[in-house]
């Protein structure tokens, strides 16, 4: 009888250990996986500041290509108004 005793305690304090193994791996599981979301969170987060300074720039270069064919067409209007006067017409 004392040895079914002791075989029981045995098996009571592996199972108790065993029990605490999984709880304490439980929860590493449980904090990954709440870090993990933390850091999708900040990953979402920066992917939309990144598309909203996307939408930013393209807009801005939008102005620059308009400013630029703008200047182009003037550069262009200047230099056909000045050959016009530089070369007087043969009569």
């Amino acid at each position: 009888m004392a040895k079914e005793t002791n075989g029981w305690r045995l098996n009571r304090q592996v199972n108790i250990s065993f029990l605490l193994e999984l709880v304490l791996l439980g929860s590493l599981i449980v904090g990954s996986w709440f870090n993990l979301q933390r850091q999708l969170d900040m990953v979402g987060r920066d992917v939309v500041l990144l598309l909203e300074r996307q939408k930013e720039l393209c807009g801005k270069l939008e102005t620059l290509q308009e400013k630029t064919i703008s200047h182009e067409y003037r550069l262009r209007a200047m230099e056909s108004a000045s050959r016009h006067t530089s070369f007087p017409r043969e009569q």
